[in-house]
Order: C-alpha cells, then sequence, then structure tokens
C-alpha cells in the first residue's frame, strides 16, 4: 500500500501537467476528467507536504502544511477571480467563511470525537489552544464582520486605505503567531509526552526524499493553480444550473483544497495525537485568513477587482457561536464526545443554511 501511494503521488501531478497541456492544445477538455484529477493532485501536494513536515517535525510541520494549502486556496480564489470578475467580489469572502466553518466545526468536530475513542477526556496543550484561537477571532471579526460596520463606504466593503490596513495586519498577526509557534512559545504547540502514541510514527524521510517531495509538491501547486482557471466556467454553469447560491462556489473551493489536511488530522486524532490535529485546524484557519486576505487584497489592487468581505447577519451569528463553542472546547485543555457533537451540529445548521437559505 505504501508503495501504491508513493507511486501515485508521483504519477497525479504529472497527469495533472498533462491535462493542462491536452487542455491548451485542444482548446477544451472534459470538466469531469479535469475535477477528479484536480483533487487527485491536490492529495498528492498535501501528501508530499506531510513528508516534508515529516522531516523537519512539529511545530514547522504543521505549518508547512498550513502554508501548502493556502497557497492552493489562494490561486484557486485569484484564478476564479481572473476568469469571473462579475462574481470575484463575494468569492474570496464565500471561501475564507467557508474555510473556517469547515475546519472550527466540522474538522475540530471529527477530531475531538475521533481523539475520544482513547480517553473519556481527551487532552492537550491549553495555552496553544487558545493562543491559536483568540489570534483566529481577530483575523475573523477584522476580515468578516467589521466591514458590515464601517461608514467611509456603505455597505460591507472597506475602503481602501482599510483594505490596506486590515489587509497588512492580518499578515503581520499571523506571522507573529508563526514566529510565537516556532520560535517564543514552541513548547506550547507540542503534544504531551505521556499522551503521544510513539510507534505510530514511521521514521522520518532522508533529506534526498524530503528535497524530491519538496520538488514534487511545488509542481503540485503550479498544476492546481492552473487548473482551477479551466474549471471556473463548468463551475459556474453547474451552480447556475441548479438554481443553487453563489456561496456554494466558495464551500466548493474550501472543501476541495481543505479535504486531504482534514483527513491528516483525523488520522492523527485517531492515533492519539490530539495535539497534532489541533495544530493543524487552527494553523490552517490562520493561514486562511492571515495569507489568503493579503493576497486576494493586493490582486484586487492590482487588477481593480471589487471585494466585500462583510458577512450577512445569518452567517455572522453562526460564525458567533462558532467562535463562542471553540472557546468552550478549548478552555480547559481537556474535551469529550459531547464537544465535538455540538461543533458538527452547528457546522450541519451551516450547511443547511448554505444550500436552503
Amino acid at each position: 500500500m505504501e508503495r501504491v501511494t508513493r507511486i501515485g503521488s508521483l504519477v497525479l501531478p504529472a497527469a495533472g501537467w498533462l491535462v493542462l497541456l491536452a487542455y491548451h492544445a485542444a482548446g477544451a477538455g472534459s470538466p469531469l476528467v479535469t475535477a477528479v484529477v484536480l483533487v487527485g493532485v491536490v492529495l498528492a501536494a498535501v501528501h508530499h507536504a506531510e513528508l516534508v513536515a515529516h522531516r523537519v517535525g512539529e511545530p514547522f510541520g504543521t505549518l508547512i502544511l498550513a502554508i501548502a494549502v493556502t497557497i492552493i486556496e489562494v490561486g484557486l480564489i485569484v484564478s476564479l477571480m481572473l476568469a469571473n470578475p462579475e462574481s470575484a467580489s463575494t468569492l474570496a469572502r464565500d471561501t475564507v467563511f467557508a474555510a473556517c466553518m469547515i475546519i472550527v466545526n466540522l474538522l475540530l468536530g471529527l477530531c475531538l470525537v475521533a481523539a475520544a475513542k482513547h480517553q473519556r477526556e481527551a487532552r492537550f496543550t491549553r495555552t496553544g489552544a487558545t493562543a491559536a484561537l483568540s489570534t483566529l477571532a481577530t483575523l475573523v471579526v477584522l476580515t468578516l464582520v467589521l466591514p458590515n460596520f464601517t461608514t467611509t463606504i456603505a455597505g460591507p466593503i472597506y475602503s481602501p486605505v482599510q483594505l490596506a490596513f486590515v489587509a497588512s495586519f492580518s499578515l503581520i498577526l499571523y506571522l507573529t503567531f508563526v514566529f510565537v509557534q516556532t520560535v517564543g512559545n514552541r513548547d506550547y504547540f507540542l503534544p504531551k509526552k505521556p499522551l503521544v502514541a510513539l510507534d505510530d510514527h514511521a521514521e522520518p524521510p532522508s533529506g534526498r526524499a524530503a528535497w524530491t517531495s519538496f520538488a514534487v509538491l511545488v509542481a503540485s501547486l503550479g498544476a492546481v493553480v492552473l487548473m482551477a482557471k479551466s474549471l471556473s466556467g463548468p463551475l459556474d454553469q453547474l451552480v447556475d444550473a441548479a438554481n443553487a447560491p453563489r456561496a456554494l462556489v466558495g464551500v466548493a473551493i474550501a472543501g476541495i483544497v481543505l479535504l486531504p489536511e482534514s483527513l491528516a488530522a483525523v488520522r492523527a486524532a485517531r492515533a492519539n495525537r490530539l495535539q497534532t490535529s489541533l495544530n493543524l485546524a487552527f494553523g490552517s484557519a490562520l493561514a486562511t485568513i492571515g495569507l489568503t486576505i493579503p493576497a486576494v487584497t493586493a490582486t484586487s489592487f492590482m487588477l481593480g477587482l471589487p471585494l466585500m468581505l462583510g458577512l450577512d447577519p445569518k452567517s455572522m451569528l453562526l460564525l458567533a457561536l462558532s467562535l463562542f463553542i471553540a472557546a468552550l472546547s478549548v478552555a480547559r485543555g481537556r474535551t469529550t464526545v459531547l464537544h465535538g457533537a455540538v461543533h458538527l451540529v452547528i457546522f450541519a445548521a451551516y450547511l443547511l443554511v448554505t444550500i436552503l437559505p
């Protein structure tokens, strides 16, 4: 099985570039084939990111995974913004909000439920989790909630100066968190040794294998970004044909990007490594805002594209509930299966009101 996975992780990126070459040579291609190969390339990208992460160790490993996933997400968003300027104004907002709801509710809920099979109260380092959650709450409110209450420009839109300020300080705050996680207070994000199943860890890859994985990772990220543009038209047509809300496009992008990392986080929780799961979950959420918003803001300034970030009242209510429950879940450094179930119910409610607003 390991050999098959290794071969597949090398074949899929090559298949992605072949699909791109065929698409540009013929001027068109099968959306279904492109979508299937795109998911495969995303899986391969995160697989190689995991190998590099395993080589460098915690907490640098989860940071590499988060940045790799965010690069994919930014590439998808920017590609779709360029392909569909008329619907670009809300795409970043919908995608970032969907990613936050998936991570804070679906992923966190699944990890807490999976970890509960090992002990009635799953434990983790509280200081690291609360630091990550407080940073996440600040970024979410500044980027997705505050625009609804500013008055320089009417509507849920920042003025250019306000948008530049928020984007800049989102990046600064994220980089500050990364410094604390990797240098300043690294021990806050390390697993508690008595609770770590050491025998679940495989031997780290060699330096040569890690560099090979890094090269394939870069190639995979490039393929994902370019393939996204060829899927933008069919994706919009599918949403229009189903008469579904435009927000589903953001949910689809977030779901594609976060699926591999979500699987990795749940696997870690099932192996009694809840701290690693939380590092993956919160790190992805922070990178989603701290890196995506500045990148999308720069794109909107350079190309003159509108950018609407403010959420509607229904979404703000769900976001406030999600952050409040998450704060309660990590407050004691101990969780039960009930905490996970509550998060899963909130995600189900979010999905329901997105499909049936």
